[in-house]
């Protein structure tokens, strides 16, 4: 992944039944519909990942990196899994521009089919997400010029019913698309709801007729569309648009939804709004943990998006108010599901969507709390840090002492250290290389994650044991971007490094 400084910004058994519910309901025969898995971002998978012991095939998903020494400064989509075993990822074809979608066999890596697409991309310091979706109905969506959004019906086949849509009205882009291709540009992610609706923000550069405004747009599975500024949402004309990268989320029941929005110095809100009708029925000013009278910060080089528990909290990461204080790691931000009450934070959070553990898959757990969260923890070198970069398991509703900063933080109930020495910081001692991940599949049935690291490698870390096994190398390591790790609907592993899409298997060659 991309080191930090290395960038140009240097209780009871119904709730335990509920739980069951929500995992059943979120992973059991569902495919992989994009960031996080499902519109609440949880990771959660209960298809028993394969083994990891060879690479089965690979595809890339960038064809012109552009590399700083050996860091890349890109974020690269999370691929969609059709219940076929289809795998459609999207791919950047240019230097600085240019996206095109293939979809794989699930089981061979052949080329099925591809398109190519008209989106360019915002402004922007390093390569943002390409957002690609897929709804209920098995209908893949993808970002594409002037903020539209195309589609393709039947995707598991040579060919397949294609459109447009335009959550701002086809006839409308139509006759000005020119204007609306220069102008308007999707900058997050695209979340579907169980309905096929469709949710992402987008950026207004420029005038258009319409007059458009930055902010969060709705486009239903019949192609009607509609939209709300991220100012007016926010009641707050400070506010200029989503922060890129932010995969919106639904709630449980897909009621609310849930979108972070920045103003002009990089502070701002965390909203719910009505799902149907997109007014805002809850909104929370993000605030530093360490200093809760100042505002976090929200980048556009984060890949942070809201996660929704199985309780209907809301976790969401910022970055923190003063540069460094805390070694440019970040908070987790706790919400109760209205936005009224603040939580326990999580003491890294800045670029990382968290993922649901079920508490039962740690058995020497000894709290109260139905579900965990695995959380990158990174401790940047040179910028403060020890370098003992970690993944953390930690309890939402438990605390402890930060030992970095000493703010009240969840409470760490599971640590694992990188097994890879940083030769890039040879003075610090037992600085090791860091995670890349920026959400983590999690295979309920092995009781485990499934975990990359800057050193080339896949793991599994095994919450049984605490362990990372079965280490299979993808590359020789490099500072690489932050990406996903998937499960397919065979068990597959899906992992991006060097801008390469490796899918993960077991058996003979």
């Amino acid at each position: 992944m991309i080191r930090f400084h290395h960038r140009a910004l240097v209780c009871s058994s119904l709730l335990l039944a509920a739980l069951t519910c929500h995992v059943r309901a979120q992973s059991i025969g569902l495919p992989w519909s994009g960031h996080g898995h499902d519109p609440q971002h949880t990771g959660l998978s209960q298809v028993t990942s394969k083994a990891m012991e060879r690479i089965l095939w690979q595809t890339p998903v960038d064809l012109a990196p552009q590399y700083v020494g050996t860091t890349l400064y890109a974020h690269y989509g999370s691929p969609v899994i059709t219940r076929q075993n289809t795998v459609i990822v999207p791919v950047k074809t240019g230097a600085n521009d240019g996206f095109r979608i293939e979809a794989h066999d699930g089981a061979t890596g052949g080329m099925k089919w591809q398109v190519t697409t008209g989106y360019t991309l915002p402004a922007h310091n390093w390569v943002p997400h390409y957002g690609v979706a897929l709804t209920p109905k098995n209908r893949v969506c993808f970002a594409d010029a002037g903020g539209t959004v195309s589609y393709r019906d039947n995707p598991d086949a040579a060919g397949g019913a294609t459109g447009q849509m335009a959550f701002y009205g086809m006839p409308t882009y139509v006759s000005d698309s020119a204007t609306f291709d220069a102008n308007v540009r999707i900058n997050t992610p695209i979340t579907t709801d169980r309905y096929g609706n469709l949710f992402f923000g987008f950026v207004v550069s420029g005038t258009t007729t319409p007059a458009l405004q930055s902010g969060i747009a709705r486009i239903a599975e019949d192609g009607t569309g509609s939209w709300v500024s991220a100012s007016s949402a926010a009641d707050d004309a400070s506010v200029i648009r989503l922060p890129h990268n932010l995969a919106p989320a639904l709630s449980n029941d897909h009621k609310s939804l849930y979108f972070a929005v920045v103003d002009g110095n990089g502070f701002g809100y965390l909203l719910m709004l009505d799902s149907r009708t997109l007014e805002t029925t809850g909104k929370v000013r993000l605030k530093d943990v360490l200093s809760p009278v100042d505002d976090a910060r929200l980048l556009d080089d984060g890949t942070a998006a809201p996660m929704v528990g199985p309780d209907g909290d809301v976790y969401f990461g910022v970055f923190e108010h003063s540069w460094g204080v805390n070694h440019y790691r970040g908070w987790l931000r706790h919400y109760d599901k209205t936005l009224t009450q603040a939580k326990a934070s999580g003491a890294f959070g800045w670029d990382h969507t968290p993922s649901v553990v079920p508490a039962s898959l740690v058995a020497s757990y000894q709290g109260t709390s139905k579900y965990l969260l695995l959380s990158k923890y990174n401790n940047y070198a040179g910028v403060g840090g020890d370098g003992r970069n970690k993944l953390a398991v930690l309890d939402p509703n438990d605390t402890q002492t930060d030992a970095v900063t000493g703010a009240t933080v969840m409470k760490e109930i599971l640590t694992v250290l990188g097994p890879t020495p940083d030769d890039e910081y040879p003075s610090v001692d037992g600085a090791v290389r860091e995670w890349c991940v920026n959400t983590v599949a999690i295979d309920v049935a092995k009781k485990s994650a499934i975990v990359h690291s800057e050193d080339g490698k896949v793991y599994r870390w095994d919450f049984k044991t605490n362990t990372l096994i079965e280490p299979l190398t993808l590359t020789p390591g490099i500072g690489e971007a932050y990406t996903p790790s998937v499960i397919g609907v065979d068990g597959t592993v899906y992992v991006i490094a060097n801008a390469v899409l490796f899918a993960i298997g077991e058996g003979a060659p």
